[in-house]
């Protein structure tokens, strides 16, 4: 297996070395990779999350007109907690020719990438500019990217193509599925477990709800798109988390759960999210209600981003297939 050239590897190591999880701060690393990029010439810009914490960088280097290319990775990585590492996941280890480390592959091997490669760049035979947009917290909901395009539009900058550099095994991926995720809050009446006919149960009945997305996701398993491109051809729902009650002799008040959508670019969410959320409305709430005149059931969208389609990208996809070789194919 090939490994990166010394320079990409250095910094990759640096950038892997800066814990990023995206329930803490990226700042460390958006700080050196913006010295790293104005020592090379580029303009660059930050933008911040509500705490300051976290920031986005965008830079720029070449003429000051509209368009050119955009290439765009994520700093956060997904957490470590309670895994089984062999190694120290914030320090590269390269064991029998594969680099080991939290972010390797998604994605601060592709930023290492970028950031080894903009030496060569001669700004003065550029005829539009070359973007780079780092962002925090895609693993969460993607929610960095929203406050990276926000502040684009408001300084009037627009990019005429963008590249992601997720981890594909060098395929080119021009079309992706939407997602959102909810959560689902059931509030019902304590009791005594010896007289479970004075509560209202939070639990079962939020296993009513959990119950008719199981079922909805049967459906949709059975019901692939004819011809699809997508490995998976079908639309997807699943409960990821749920919390619930205080003790085995309560009946539980409280519980809440939390489901994840992920869509075809040819599905409409808000069509599936109505027919659980008319469930719910339609004949859990009102179970609830016989002993509960208070008992709510209420669901709450959590994170919402859209389906890529295919035909969106189709001549960026052709130039990419162009310069990576005959080998290369469109995924969607």
């Amino acid at each position: 297996m090939l490994l990166p050239r010394q320079e990409t590897l250095e910094i990759l190591r640096r950038l892997i070395s800066f814990p990023t999880v995206s329930r803490d701060s990226n700042l460390d690393l958006i700080e050196w990779t913006q010295s790293h990029l104005i020592q090379h010439g580029f303009a660059t810009r930050l933008s911040y999350d509500d705490t300051r914490r976290k920031a986005n960088l965008f830079a720029s280097i070449g003429p000051e007109v509209e368009g050119g290319m955009l290439l765009s990775g994520h700093t956060d990585v997904v957490p470590v907690d309670g895994q089984d590492w062999r190694t120290d996941p914030f320090k590269v280890e390269i064991v029998d020719g594969r680099l080991y480390g939290r972010g390797a592959c998604d994605m601060k091997g592709f930023i290492a990438s970028v950031l080894s490669s903009v030496g060569v760049i001669d700004a003065s035979r550029l005829r539009r500019p070359l973007h780079l947009a780092f962002t925090y917290d895609e693993e969460v909901g993607c929610k960095g990217v929203r406050t990276l395009l926000a502040d684009l539009a408001a300084a009037g900058i627009r990019p005429s193509a963008c590249i992601v550099g997720e981890p594909t095994e060098m395929q080119i991926v021009r079309a992706h599925k939407g997602s959102r995720n909810y959560r689902c809050c059931v509030r019902g009446k304590e009791a005594h477990a010896s007289r479970t006919n004075e509560g209202v149960n939070a639990i079962q009945h939020a296993a009513r709800v959990i119950g008719f997305i199981d079922e909805m996701s049967e459906q949709m398993m059975r019901s692939p798109e004819p011809d699809s491109s997508f490995e998976t051809p079908f639309d997807t729902l699943q409960v990821s988390l749920i919390e619930g009650g205080l003790a085995r002799n309560i009946v539980p008040r409280d519980c809440e759960f939390t489901f994840g959508y992920r869509y075809l670019p040819r599905s409409d969410p808000d069509r599936i999210f109505e027919k659980i959320s008319q469930f719910g409305a339609s004949d859990v709430l009102p179970r609830m209600l016989r002993n509960a005149p208070d008992a709510s059931l209420r669901f709450e969208k959590l994170s919402d981003n859209p389906a890529l389609s295919p035909s969106a990208n189709a001549e960026l996809a052709r130039v990419a297939m162009e310069l990576e070789g005959a080998r290369a194919r469109v995924l969607a």
